[in-house]
């Protein structure tokens, strides 16, 4: 059966384990995805599962697409992340009009990379605008054939242009790859593939068509239940699925060592009773973390609407299952790296580099504990001013 014709976007990930699995350390060593193996990925369209299927994408349920990306993780977390960033940037074509995505999605090969919004501002003019600037930690952007930039707009005026919110608006803008200078910046002590350089333009033109803002959800072009999600719930997804992939993996691989590994003097790992109960705690962390993402996202697709995004209290649902699974994994990879002793120091063990990619992945602003503040002031009837 082609890859293409699996019935679901789990399987196909899982179709391509041995693959990824056999290209982890060349991943490693060259701060790339392999040629044969990334047109192995386009063609398991495991890039486009959250891409409107008017824009030739399939649209793929969060908590299916959650198991998709946890399953690519579990062999590899650069191939992993670098799949749920391309998914997450192709989530502005349910904000741009049809021609546009043609333009953009119509190469079934087209990927869209771009760094987080900075203090880059681009300049209003005639029927567009004009761009310069610098980004950082654009996922992707080695595969990428088109790039985005997030930027303040400077009108003609010299003012700040300003959202229905009052605050200076932050707006994307859409251009070739081309147009953009790559800067190998990405010497990180993990998730090393996923290349997340940095990239520079010099007055780059972006015509209006080719811009939009992700920061109001209410502009979408798009409908469906997919897309009643904002882009940043969706996002924070992406990253807790790639810790339950890395997590995962690690505690299967301490339960292997377990069953033979005996230290000096003493009996099997499996017979301590001490391992036996942490063992049994580290699983039902991670089960429970992933099941409470997992009804969370499921239960609030049920409900979404066509048109209206999901409500405030809603987001806040799924920022707090996002951080909660984020770290919930990196606990459990925490365990079973120091449970299995030495065997875990070594470049080329089952713990080593996976450790490195988790305490990457944990250092993301999807991670960092101030969420749990936000949640509870929507919790407590006193959210924030903007919630996304």
């Amino acid at each position: 059966m082609n890859i293409q014709t699996r019935p679901d976007p789990v399987a196909r990930a899982r179709e391509l384990g041995a693959e990824i699995a056999a290209a982890t350390d060349e991943i490693e060593r060259t701060r790339r995805i392999p040629e044969a193996l990334l047109w192995r990925l386009h063609d398991s369209r495991l890039f486009r599962m959250l891409l409107p299927r008017s824009a030739g994408g399939d649209e793929t349920e969060p908590a299916v697409y959650v198991a998709a990306i946890e399953e690519l993780a579990r062999h590899d977390a650069s191939i992993a992340w670098n799949a749920f960033v391309a998914n997450s940037s192709s989530l502005i074509a349910a904000y741009l009009e049809p021609a546009v995505n043609h333009a953009i999605f119509a190469d079934p090969r087209s990927i869209v990379a771009w760094g987080p919004p900075n203090a880059s501002q681009a300049r209003a003019v005639d029927v567009g605008y004009r761009l310069t600037g610098k980004w950082d930690f654009a996922s992707g952007c080695r595969q990428a054939r088109w790039m985005g930039a997030h930027c303040h707009v400077l009108e003609a005026d010299g003012a700040l242009r300003l959202n229905r919110f009052g605050r200076p608006t932050v707006r994307t803008l859409l251009f070739p790859a081309s147009d953009a200078t790559l800067l190998d910046t990405w010497r990180t002590i993990g998730l090393r593939g996923t290349a997340s350089d940095s990239y520079s333009v010099d007055d780059v033109f972006v015509s209006e068509a080719f811009s939009t803002t992700r920061e109001d959800p209410t502009l979408r072009n798009e409908r469906g239940p997919l897309y009643a999600f904002t882009m940043q719930c969706l996002y924070a997804t992406g990253v807790a699925a790639v810790a339950f992939g890395i997590a995962r993996a690690m505690l299967s691989e301490f339960i292997t060592l377990a069953s033979r590994k005996a230290p000096r003097g003493l009996a099997r790992l499996a017979d301590n009773a001490v391992v036996q109960a942490e063992v049994a705690r580290a699983e039902a962390r991670l089960g429970s973390a992933r099941a409470y993402l997992i009804e969370t996202l499921t239960t609030i697709y049920a409900h979404a609407d066509d048109v209206a995004p999901i409500e405030v209290a809603d987001r806040a649902c799924v920022r707090l299952a996002c951080t909660n699974a984020i770290q919930g994994a990196a606990e459990v990879a925490d365990f079973a790296y120091k449970a299995a002793g030495v065997d875990a120091i070594f470049p080329g063990s089952p713990f080593e580099r996976r450790f490195r990619d988790m305490h990457t992945l944990s250092q993301q602003i999807q991670a960092r504990g101030a969420h749990f503040e936000s949640v509870g002031q929507v919790l407590l009837g006193v959210p924030p001013e903007v919630f996304l």
